[in-house]
Protein backbone atom coordinates (compact mmCIF):
# COMPACT_ATOMS: atom_id res chain seq x y z
CA UNK A 1 0.00 0.00 0.00
CA UNK A 2 1.78 3.16 -1.17
CA UNK A 3 -0.55 5.77 0.23
CA UNK A 4 -1.65 6.87 3.69
CA UNK A 5 -4.80 5.46 5.30
CA UNK A 6 -6.26 7.77 7.99
CA UNK A 7 -8.61 6.67 10.78
CA UNK A 8 -11.41 8.66 9.11
CA UNK A 9 -12.01 11.10 6.25
CA UNK A 10 -14.67 12.77 4.12
CA UNK A 11 -15.93 11.42 0.80
CA UNK A 12 -16.85 14.14 -1.70
CA UNK A 13 -18.56 13.14 -4.95
CA UNK A 14 -19.18 14.96 -8.23
CA UNK A 15 -22.81 15.45 -7.12
CA UNK A 16 -21.59 17.19 -3.95
CA UNK A 17 -19.33 19.49 -5.98
CA UNK A 18 -22.12 20.28 -8.44
CA UNK A 19 -24.53 21.14 -5.60
CA UNK A 20 -22.02 23.49 -3.95
CA UNK A 21 -21.13 25.06 -7.30
CA UNK A 22 -24.80 25.87 -7.93
CA UNK A 23 -25.06 27.66 -4.58
CA UNK A 24 -21.89 29.63 -5.33
CA UNK A 25 -23.62 30.92 -8.47
CA UNK A 26 -26.88 31.69 -6.63
CA UNK A 27 -28.08 34.79 -4.80
CA UNK A 28 -27.49 33.35 -1.32
CA UNK A 29 -24.22 32.14 0.19
CA UNK A 30 -25.69 32.34 3.69
CA UNK A 31 -29.12 32.88 5.30
CA UNK A 32 -30.73 31.47 2.17
CA UNK A 33 -33.11 28.59 1.39
CA UNK A 34 -30.60 25.71 1.56
CA UNK A 35 -30.31 25.86 5.34
CA UNK A 36 -34.03 25.22 5.82
CA UNK A 37 -33.89 22.50 3.14
CA UNK A 38 -31.09 20.74 5.06
CA UNK A 39 -32.92 21.11 8.37
CA UNK A 40 -36.13 19.64 6.96
CA UNK A 41 -34.33 16.76 5.23
CA UNK A 42 -32.33 15.93 8.37
CA UNK A 43 -35.41 16.06 10.61
CA UNK A 44 -37.12 13.61 8.27
CA UNK A 45 -34.06 11.32 8.24
CA UNK A 46 -33.90 11.20 12.05
CA UNK A 47 -37.67 11.15 12.59
CA UNK A 48 -37.96 14.30 14.71
CA UNK A 49 -40.20 17.38 14.56
CA UNK A 50 -37.60 20.16 14.57
CA UNK A 51 -33.98 20.56 13.44
CA UNK A 52 -31.78 23.65 13.77
CA UNK A 53 -28.59 23.85 11.68
CA UNK A 54 -25.64 25.56 13.34
CA UNK A 55 -21.97 26.34 12.77
CA UNK A 56 -20.57 23.17 14.40
CA UNK A 57 -21.26 20.55 17.04
CA UNK A 58 -19.72 22.66 19.80
CA UNK A 59 -22.04 25.56 18.94
CA UNK A 60 -24.92 23.07 19.05
CA UNK A 61 -23.97 22.01 22.58
CA UNK A 62 -23.56 25.60 23.74
CA UNK A 63 -26.95 26.62 22.33
CA UNK A 64 -28.59 23.61 24.00
CA UNK A 65 -27.14 24.59 27.37
CA UNK A 66 -28.35 28.16 26.87
CA UNK A 67 -31.81 27.08 25.74
CA UNK A 68 -32.12 24.95 28.89
CA UNK A 69 -31.09 28.00 30.94
CA UNK A 70 -27.91 26.51 32.41
CA UNK A 71 -26.48 29.12 34.74
CA UNK A 72 -23.80 29.66 37.36
CA UNK A 73 -23.81 26.91 39.97
CA UNK A 74 -25.89 24.41 37.95
CA UNK A 75 -24.48 20.88 38.14
CA UNK A 76 -24.54 18.59 35.10
CA UNK A 77 -23.28 15.02 34.55
CA UNK A 78 -21.46 13.69 31.49
CA UNK A 79 -18.93 11.01 30.51
CA UNK A 80 -15.14 11.40 30.71
CA UNK A 81 -14.77 9.47 27.42
CA UNK A 82 -15.89 12.05 24.91
CA UNK A 83 -14.57 15.11 23.11
CA UNK A 84 -14.07 18.02 25.52
CA UNK A 85 -16.98 20.00 24.03
CA UNK A 86 -19.54 17.68 25.68
CA UNK A 87 -18.39 19.07 29.03
CA UNK A 88 -17.22 22.53 27.96
CA UNK A 89 -20.72 23.65 26.94
CA UNK A 90 -21.72 23.65 30.62
CA UNK A 91 -18.62 25.63 31.59
CA UNK A 92 -19.46 28.23 28.91
CA UNK A 93 -22.62 28.93 30.96
CA UNK A 94 -20.69 28.95 34.28
CA UNK A 95 -22.15 25.59 35.31
CA UNK A 96 -20.26 22.78 37.02
CA UNK A 97 -19.39 19.52 35.26
CA UNK A 98 -19.51 16.18 37.07
CA UNK A 99 -18.36 12.96 35.45
CA UNK A 100 -19.64 9.39 35.81
CA UNK A 101 -17.50 6.40 34.85
CA UNK A 102 -18.09 4.27 31.75
CA UNK A 103 -19.29 0.70 31.30
CA UNK A 104 -16.28 -1.57 30.72
CA UNK A 105 -17.87 -3.45 27.79
CA UNK A 106 -19.72 -0.79 25.80
CA UNK A 107 -17.47 2.21 26.72
CA UNK A 108 -20.70 4.23 27.15
CA UNK A 109 -21.44 6.22 30.30
CA UNK A 110 -22.62 3.80 32.99
CA UNK A 111 -26.19 4.61 34.07
CA UNK A 112 -25.61 2.84 37.39
CA UNK A 113 -22.68 5.16 38.12
CA UNK A 114 -24.89 8.15 37.25
CA UNK A 115 -27.53 6.95 39.70
CA UNK A 116 -24.90 6.44 42.41
CA UNK A 117 -23.64 9.97 41.82
CA UNK A 118 -27.13 11.47 41.95
CA UNK A 119 -27.94 9.57 45.15
CA UNK A 120 -24.72 10.79 46.77
CA UNK A 121 -25.93 14.41 46.60
CA UNK A 122 -29.02 16.18 47.96
CA UNK A 123 -32.14 15.88 45.76
CA UNK A 124 -32.17 18.74 43.23
CA UNK A 125 -28.36 19.09 43.24
CA UNK A 126 -28.12 18.07 39.56
CA UNK A 127 -29.95 19.78 36.69
CA UNK A 128 -29.19 17.54 33.73
CA UNK A 129 -27.29 14.76 31.98
CA UNK A 130 -25.31 14.81 28.72
CA UNK A 131 -24.98 11.16 27.64
CA UNK A 132 -22.90 10.42 24.52
CA UNK A 133 -23.54 7.81 21.80
CA UNK A 134 -19.82 7.09 21.79
CA UNK A 135 -18.28 5.65 18.59
CA UNK A 136 -21.80 5.39 17.11
CA UNK A 137 -23.06 2.94 19.74
CA UNK A 138 -26.57 4.10 20.71
CA UNK A 139 -27.36 4.53 24.38
CA UNK A 140 -30.63 3.13 25.69
CA UNK A 141 -32.17 6.54 26.30
CA UNK A 142 -35.43 5.04 27.52
CA UNK A 143 -33.56 4.03 30.68
CA UNK A 144 -31.95 7.47 30.95
CA UNK A 145 -35.32 9.18 30.57
CA UNK A 146 -36.75 7.07 33.39
CA UNK A 147 -33.86 8.13 35.64
CA UNK A 148 -34.15 11.76 34.53
CA UNK A 149 -37.89 11.87 35.26
CA UNK A 150 -37.31 10.41 38.72
CA UNK A 151 -34.91 13.26 39.59
CA UNK A 152 -36.39 16.07 37.44
CA UNK A 153 -33.38 16.30 35.09
CA UNK A 154 -33.14 17.34 31.46
CA UNK A 155 -31.18 15.34 28.85
CA UNK A 156 -28.98 16.58 25.99
CA UNK A 157 -28.09 13.58 23.82
CA UNK A 158 -24.68 14.02 22.21
CA UNK A 159 -25.30 11.99 19.04
CA UNK A 160 -22.38 13.42 17.05
CA UNK A 161 -21.12 9.89 16.36
CA UNK A 162 -24.48 8.33 15.63
CA UNK A 163 -26.68 9.71 12.82
CA UNK A 164 -28.62 6.67 11.63
CA UNK A 165 -27.90 4.79 14.85
CA UNK A 166 -30.68 3.43 17.03
CA UNK A 167 -31.57 1.29 20.02
CA UNK A 168 -34.51 -1.03 20.62
CA UNK A 169 -36.85 0.17 23.38
CA UNK A 170 -38.67 -2.01 25.93
CA UNK A 171 -41.35 -2.78 23.33
CA UNK A 172 -38.77 -3.78 20.70
CA UNK A 173 -39.33 -0.58 18.69
CA UNK A 174 -36.43 1.16 16.92
CA UNK A 175 -35.60 4.50 18.48
CA UNK A 176 -33.32 6.59 16.27
CA UNK A 177 -30.56 8.60 17.89
CA UNK A 178 -31.75 12.19 18.15
CA UNK A 179 -35.44 11.50 17.53
CA UNK A 180 -36.48 13.51 20.58
CA UNK A 181 -38.61 10.80 22.18
CA UNK A 182 -36.43 10.62 25.29
CA UNK A 183 -33.94 13.51 25.22
CA UNK A 184 -35.01 17.15 25.45
CA UNK A 185 -32.42 18.05 22.83
CA UNK A 186 -29.90 16.14 20.72
CA UNK A 187 -26.89 17.34 18.77
CA UNK A 188 -24.98 16.16 15.70
CA UNK A 189 -21.69 17.15 14.05
CA UNK A 190 -20.81 17.37 10.35
CA UNK A 191 -17.04 17.56 10.72
CA UNK A 192 -15.22 15.87 7.79
CA UNK A 193 -14.62 12.59 9.65
CA UNK A 194 -18.31 12.20 10.53
CA UNK A 195 -20.99 10.30 8.55
CA UNK A 196 -22.20 13.51 6.87
CA UNK A 197 -19.55 16.11 6.09
CA UNK A 198 -20.14 19.83 5.57
CA UNK A 199 -16.61 20.99 6.47
CA UNK A 200 -17.76 22.40 9.78
CA UNK A 201 -21.38 22.22 10.84
CA UNK A 202 -23.82 20.88 13.36
CA UNK A 203 -27.50 20.21 14.00
CA UNK A 204 -29.78 20.32 17.02
CA UNK A 205 -32.93 18.19 17.03
CA UNK A 206 -35.93 18.33 19.36
CA UNK A 207 -39.67 17.68 19.59
CA UNK A 208 -40.12 20.65 21.92
CA UNK A 209 -41.50 23.68 20.06
CA UNK A 210 -40.62 26.14 22.84
CA UNK A 211 -36.96 25.00 22.86
CA UNK A 212 -36.91 25.05 19.04
CA UNK A 213 -38.03 28.69 18.91
CA UNK A 214 -35.51 29.66 21.59
CA UNK A 215 -32.71 27.99 19.62
CA UNK A 216 -33.62 29.94 16.48
CA UNK A 217 -33.35 33.17 18.45
CA UNK A 218 -30.08 32.30 20.19
CA UNK A 219 -28.48 31.07 16.94
CA UNK A 220 -28.71 34.56 15.39
CA UNK A 221 -27.53 37.08 18.00
CA UNK A 222 -30.80 36.83 19.95
CA UNK A 223 -32.37 38.83 17.11
CA UNK A 224 -35.82 38.30 15.60
CA UNK A 225 -37.76 39.91 12.75
CA UNK A 226 -40.86 37.81 13.41
CA UNK A 227 -43.73 40.37 13.59
CA UNK A 228 -45.61 38.27 16.15
CA UNK A 229 -42.66 38.39 18.57
CA UNK A 230 -41.75 42.10 18.28
CA UNK A 231 -42.51 44.46 21.17
CA UNK A 232 -42.94 47.27 18.62
CA UNK A 233 -42.64 47.53 14.83
CA UNK A 234 -41.23 50.47 12.85
CA UNK A 235 -41.53 48.85 9.41
CA UNK A 236 -40.27 46.03 7.21
CA UNK A 237 -36.64 46.68 8.16
CA UNK A 238 -37.27 46.45 11.90
CA UNK A 239 -35.72 43.80 14.13
CA UNK A 240 -35.19 43.38 17.85
CA UNK A 241 -32.40 41.81 19.87
CA UNK A 242 -34.40 40.18 22.62
CA UNK A 243 -31.69 38.01 24.19
CA UNK A 244 -27.90 37.83 24.22
CA UNK A 245 -27.25 35.32 21.45
CA UNK A 246 -24.45 34.33 19.11
CA UNK A 247 -23.73 34.10 15.41
CA UNK A 248 -23.82 30.32 15.21
CA UNK A 249 -25.39 30.07 11.76
CA UNK A 250 -24.56 27.54 9.05
CA UNK A 251 -23.94 28.87 5.51
CA UNK A 252 -25.90 27.79 2.43
CA UNK A 253 -22.63 26.48 0.97
CA UNK A 254 -22.29 24.05 3.87
CA UNK A 255 -26.00 23.28 4.03
CA UNK A 256 -26.26 22.23 0.38
CA UNK A 257 -23.26 19.96 0.86
CA UNK A 258 -25.15 18.44 3.79
CA UNK A 259 -28.28 17.99 1.65
CA UNK A 260 -26.24 16.21 -1.02
CA UNK A 261 -24.39 14.00 1.49
CA UNK A 262 -27.60 13.11 3.31
CA UNK A 263 -28.94 11.48 0.14
CA UNK A 264 -26.24 8.79 0.55
CA UNK A 265 -26.47 8.48 4.34
CA UNK A 266 -28.20 5.09 4.46
CA UNK A 267 -25.92 3.61 1.82
CA UNK A 268 -22.82 4.92 3.61
CA UNK A 269 -24.03 3.63 6.98
CA UNK A 270 -24.48 0.14 5.51
CA UNK A 271 -20.93 0.31 4.17
CA UNK A 272 -19.62 1.19 7.65
CA UNK A 273 -21.44 -1.84 9.05
CA UNK A 274 -19.88 -4.04 6.36
CA UNK A 275 -16.43 -2.75 7.29
CA UNK A 276 -17.11 -3.46 10.97
CA UNK A 277 -18.20 -7.02 10.18
CA UNK A 278 -15.03 -7.61 8.15
CA UNK A 279 -12.92 -6.38 11.07
CA UNK A 280 -14.93 -8.56 13.48
CA UNK A 281 -14.38 -11.64 11.37
CA UNK A 282 -10.68 -11.06 10.67
CA UNK A 283 -9.62 -9.95 14.16
CA UNK A 284 -11.83 -12.09 16.40
CA UNK A 285 -9.10 -14.71 17.00
CA UNK A 286 -6.28 -12.21 17.45
CA UNK A 287 -4.87 -10.85 20.71
CA UNK A 288 -6.67 -7.58 20.05
CA UNK A 289 -9.91 -6.93 21.90
CA UNK A 290 -12.50 -5.82 19.35
CA UNK A 291 -15.71 -3.92 20.21
CA UNK A 292 -18.34 -6.31 18.85
CA UNK A 293 -17.00 -9.31 20.76
CA UNK A 294 -17.13 -7.29 23.98
CA UNK A 295 -20.69 -6.08 23.40
CA UNK A 296 -21.87 -9.57 22.55
CA UNK A 297 -20.80 -10.92 25.93
CA UNK A 298 -24.14 -9.70 27.22
CA UNK A 299 -26.39 -9.10 24.25
CA UNK A 300 -25.81 -10.35 20.69
CA UNK A 301 -28.22 -7.68 19.38
CA UNK A 302 -26.44 -4.81 21.09
CA UNK A 303 -24.53 -3.80 17.95
CA UNK A 304 -27.61 -3.90 15.74
CA UNK A 305 -28.17 -0.13 15.83
CA UNK A 306 -24.47 0.81 15.97
CA UNK A 307 -23.59 3.62 13.54
CA UNK A 308 -19.84 2.83 13.60
CA UNK A 309 -18.36 6.30 13.49
CA UNK A 310 -15.33 4.66 15.11
CA UNK A 311 -14.00 1.13 15.34
CA UNK A 312 -12.07 1.03 18.61
CA UNK A 313 -9.80 -1.87 19.48
CA UNK A 314 -8.08 -2.48 22.82
CA UNK A 315 -4.45 -3.51 22.91
CA UNK A 316 -1.85 -3.92 25.65
CA UNK A 317 1.10 -2.18 23.94
CA UNK A 318 -0.82 0.68 22.35
CA UNK A 319 2.05 3.12 21.72
CA UNK A 320 4.14 0.41 20.03
CA UNK A 321 1.22 -0.55 17.77
CA UNK A 322 0.37 3.11 17.04
CA UNK A 323 3.93 3.81 15.91
CA UNK A 324 4.14 0.54 13.95
CA UNK A 325 0.96 1.40 12.02
CA UNK A 326 2.25 4.90 11.22
CA UNK A 327 5.45 3.40 9.81
CA UNK A 328 3.23 1.32 7.52
CA UNK A 329 1.16 4.34 6.40
CA UNK A 330 -1.85 3.64 8.65
CA UNK A 331 -2.80 6.63 10.79
CA UNK A 332 -4.79 5.33 13.74
CA UNK A 333 -6.06 7.68 16.45
CA UNK A 334 -7.02 7.66 20.13
CA UNK A 335 -10.58 8.50 21.22
CA UNK A 336 -10.40 9.94 23.79
CA UNK A 337 -8.03 11.23 26.44
CA UNK A 338 -10.39 11.32 29.46
CA UNK A 339 -11.77 14.83 29.79
CA UNK A 340 -11.22 14.93 33.57
CA UNK A 341 -7.46 14.45 32.98
CA UNK A 342 -7.15 17.50 30.74
CA UNK A 343 -5.19 20.28 32.53
CA UNK A 344 -8.20 22.62 32.56
CA UNK A 345 -10.39 20.08 34.38
CA UNK A 346 -7.56 19.00 36.71
CA UNK A 347 -7.43 22.64 37.84
CA UNK A 348 -11.08 22.21 38.85
CA UNK A 349 -10.15 19.34 41.17
CA UNK A 350 -10.43 16.19 39.03
CA UNK A 351 -7.50 13.78 39.20
CA UNK A 352 -6.15 10.45 38.00
CA UNK A 353 -7.89 7.61 39.78
CA UNK A 354 -11.31 9.30 39.84
CA UNK A 355 -12.72 7.08 37.04
CA UNK A 356 -10.72 3.85 36.85
CA UNK A 357 -12.75 2.18 34.08
CA UNK A 358 -12.42 5.21 31.78
CA UNK A 359 -8.72 5.53 32.59
CA UNK A 360 -8.06 1.84 31.93
CA UNK A 361 -9.99 2.13 28.64
CA UNK A 362 -7.82 5.10 27.62
CA UNK A 363 -4.57 3.21 28.31
CA UNK A 364 -5.50 0.55 25.75
CA UNK A 365 -7.83 2.12 23.14
CA UNK A 366 -6.97 2.71 19.49
CA UNK A 367 -9.32 3.74 16.67
CA UNK A 368 -8.40 1.98 13.43
CA UNK A 369 -9.52 3.17 9.96
CA UNK A 370 -13.33 3.39 9.66
CA UNK A 371 -14.95 5.48 6.93
CA UNK A 372 -17.40 4.58 4.21
CA UNK A 373 -14.98 5.13 1.31
CA UNK A 374 -12.43 2.71 2.81
CA UNK A 375 -11.88 0.10 0.10
CA UNK A 376 -11.71 -3.65 0.69
CA UNK A 377 -8.07 -3.69 -0.38
CA UNK A 378 -7.20 -0.85 2.02
CA UNK A 379 -9.01 -2.64 4.83
CA UNK A 380 -7.26 -5.91 3.98
CA UNK A 381 -3.93 -4.08 4.28
CA UNK A 382 -4.93 -2.67 7.69
CA UNK A 383 -5.95 -6.15 8.87
CA UNK A 384 -2.77 -7.79 7.54
CA UNK A 385 -0.65 -5.13 9.26
CA UNK A 386 -2.48 -5.55 12.58
CA UNK A 387 -2.11 -9.33 12.47
CA UNK A 388 1.57 -9.07 11.50
CA UNK A 389 2.17 -6.91 14.56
Amino acid sequence: MNHQIPYGKQHITDDDIKAVSEVLKSDFLTQGPKVAEFENAFAEYIGVKYAVAVANGTAALHLCAMALDVKQGDNVITTPITFAASANCIRYCDGNVYFADIDKDSFLIDINKIEELINSKPEGFFKGIIPVDFAGNALNLEQFKKLANKHNLWIIEDACHAPGGYFLDSKGKKQNCGNGNFADLAIFSFHPVKHIATGEGGMITTNNKELYEKLLLLRTHGITKNPTLLSENHGGWYYEMQELGYNYRLTDIQAVLGVSQLKRANENLERRKEIAKRYDSALSNSKLQIPSSKFQIRNPKSTEGHAFHLYVIQVENRLELYNYLREKGIFAQVHYIPVHLQPYYKQLGWKKGDFPVAENYYEHCLSIPMYHSLSDSEQDYVIETLLAF
